[in-house]
């Protein structure tokens, strides 16, 4: 059965977009069908970083209206024959999504696909409820600083609120991807400790991305980490957590304190 997932935030700039083209490229590593959808009408990003922005000549406004069929909205990646990208639309508004429009989209990619990663804008506008309206199960993005995780938080209220299951008196099922990680940071009292985010967010772990120059380089050359790194921390972390939502049971590999030669030859432990 196909299964719909919400890669959402209350904060931008937190790795949203990141995150989605990482997580949906490593589940079609894994052999699974997927499709990564870009619901920031708009502010068009996910073709970028899929490395896609030359291909696109329809997007998901075009089906919504009607203006074009799936199959022409649809680009499927070169590195990955089971990945698939729904672009967002960089001209118009989020006016332009209906709830009917969105429903048959998500119903039409429910057949040809095994997951449907939506990535949504940040915060709780109209572009945000209608990314998650119809998902199965959610992965909320935050960083470890305060105004992020507080605004995760809200985002967590709205997911057990405002969407279809929710409506339904069914329980999401959501999951937390802590990103841009530094364990040194977090020692030194610069940034909230993993424990500190699940005690006040309080729903499961999925992974931890740690802080890294990969994944900026990555999106620079339009490649999700997970295919441009893979030996790399963060594709790592991102794999682990594709199996971990593809039910796996796999241990949450914890990022290290990052040491200089003098640290090593002394035990100073540095970021």
């Amino acid at each position: 059965m196909a299964k719909v997932l919400v890669v959402t935030s209350g904060k931008g700039g937190v790795g949203k977009t990141t995150s989605s083209a990482a997580l949906g490229a490593a589940l079609a590593q894994a052999g699974k069908n997927v499709v990564v959808v870009d619901f920031d009408v708009g502010l068009r990003n996910l073709d970028l970083i899929m490395g896609a922005e030359r291909r696109v000549v329809f997007d998901l406004v075009n089906v919504v209206q009607g203006d074009a069929k799936l199959a022409q909205a649809l680009i499927r990646d070169k590195r990955v024959e089971t990945l698939s990208l729904l672009p967002a639309s960089q001209t118009r508004d989020k006016d332009a999504l209906t709830p009917e429009g969105i429903e048959r989209v998500i119903n039409e990619l429910r057949e040809k696909f095994d997951w449907i990663v939506c990535d949504s804008p940040a915060g709780i506008e109209r572009g945000a409820t209608l990314a998650m309206r119809h998902a199965d199960l959610a992965v909320v993005v935050t960083n470890p600083e305060v105004s992020s995780v507080r605004d995760a938080d809200r985002i967590i209220g709205i997911l057990d609120s405002k969407t279809a299951k929710a409506e339904a008196g069914e329980q999401i099922e959501k999951h937390l991807l802590l990103t841009r990680y530094d364990a040194g940071r977090a020692a030194r009292g610069e940034m909230l400790k993993i424990e500190d985010v699940l005690e006040i967010l309080a729903i499961p772990l999925l992974g931890i991305i740690p802080d890294s120059e990969d994944v900026l380089r990555a999106s620079n050359v339009g490649c999700p980490v997970t295919l441009h790194n893979p030996a790399s921390a963060p594709a790592r972390a991102y794999a682990e957590a594709a199996r971990r939502l593809m039910g796996e049971m796999v241990d949450v590999t914890l990022p290290i304190e990052k040491k200089t030669l003098m640290g090593r030859l002394f035990g100073w432990k540095v970021a």
